[in-house]
């Protein structure tokens, strides 16, 4: 069972706790527990049930009317808003209770959605990702559990590959990209594969936890124009800088792109900071790929 604090319930769907209180207090939206030291809780139930009443009160309902609704008229009219809402907000809310509830065909209707009004790219870049900084967010509270950080990865990487088929390639430049030995996350891989394609380059994708052998035995069958790779937490500041060194040294013309925590925090050597270029973000990653 996960307990939550009431900054923990701010936190995660963006009600001030002073405005919780309000609710609670004139208008019992939520009955907090209590410990035997008389210090009040929320459990998982309280979690859904704000997250659906602040979906609704940024759509325009008054609290004082929500109220008054019984539970199903709420979740029925949170699934009208769902439909129509266009916002910021609304969408990431209306994600967030559909990945708890682990409700795929909402998700996906959601994520469609988005891509029709936007696009894909700019739907991960301006809805995904914010939707995965937040539930970083919940995940160090314990409010979701790997089934559903599995469940979201599995969902949107497919969505990548179905974006992924539909391009077209019209560059001739190509780009390796993988994870290293201990880097697991295949979906910033996949979404990394995703935006090179939508600029029309070829990718040669050979997976996580690929070792240095690996790569120079694609390097000699391919000979790519960039590698690319993300390191997270595999590799201190010493090791990464050796890595940096071995495939300087091991393959030539070749630029390598670097993202990740890793490369953001430690300083190249000066003999390759001529062949190696840091990539912060995947917005600098588009900029990078349009600059070609």
């Amino acid at each position: 069972m996960v307990i939550y604090s009431i900054k923990d319930l701010e936190t995660l769907s963006g009600v001030k706790a002073h405005t919780l209180r309000i609710w609670e207090k004139r208008y019992n939206i939520i009955s907090p527990q209590r410990t035997p030291t008389n210090i009040r809780y929320y459990l998982d139930d309280d979690l859904r049930r704000i997250l659906n009443i602040a979906l609704l009160n940024r759509n325009g309902i008054k609290i004082s009317k929500i109220a008054k609704m019984d539970p199903n008229a709420i979740q029925k009219k949170v699934a009208e808003i769902t439909d129509v809402d266009e916002s910021f907000e609304g969408q990431l809310d209306s994600l967030t209770i559909s990945l708890i509830e682990l409700d795929e065909e909402k998700f996906v209707k959601l994520m469609n959605k988005n891509i029709e009004q936007r696009g894909c790219v700019e739907t991960m870049l301006e809805v995904i990702y914010p939707l995965l900084d937040k539930l970083a967010l919940m995940w160090i509270s314990g409010s979701i559990k790997s089934v559903h950080e599995k469940f979201v990865s599995h969902l949107i990487e497919r969505k990548c590959n179905v974006e992924i088929d539909k391009t077209a390639i019209t560059r001739e430049e190509t780009f390796l990209i993988y994870l290293p030995e201990g880097e697991t996350n295949s979906l910033s891989l996949q979404f990394l594969h995703f935006l090179i394609r939508t600029k029309g380059f070829r990718v040669i994708n050979v997976g996580h936890d690929v070792s240095l052998l690996d790569i120079l035995e694609v390097v000699e069958i391919r000979k790519p124009d960039y590698i690319f790779t993300i390191i997270n937490d595999s590799l201190d500041e010493q090791a990464y800088k050796t890595y940096i060194s071995q495939l300087c040294n091991r393959i030539d013309d070749v630029k390598f792109l670097m993202s990740g925590l890793t490369p953001s925090s430690v300083q190249i050597d000066d003999a390759y900071k001529n062949r190696v270029k840091m990539i912060a973000s995947s917005e600098d990653t588009v900029t990078f790929l349009e600059s070609l």
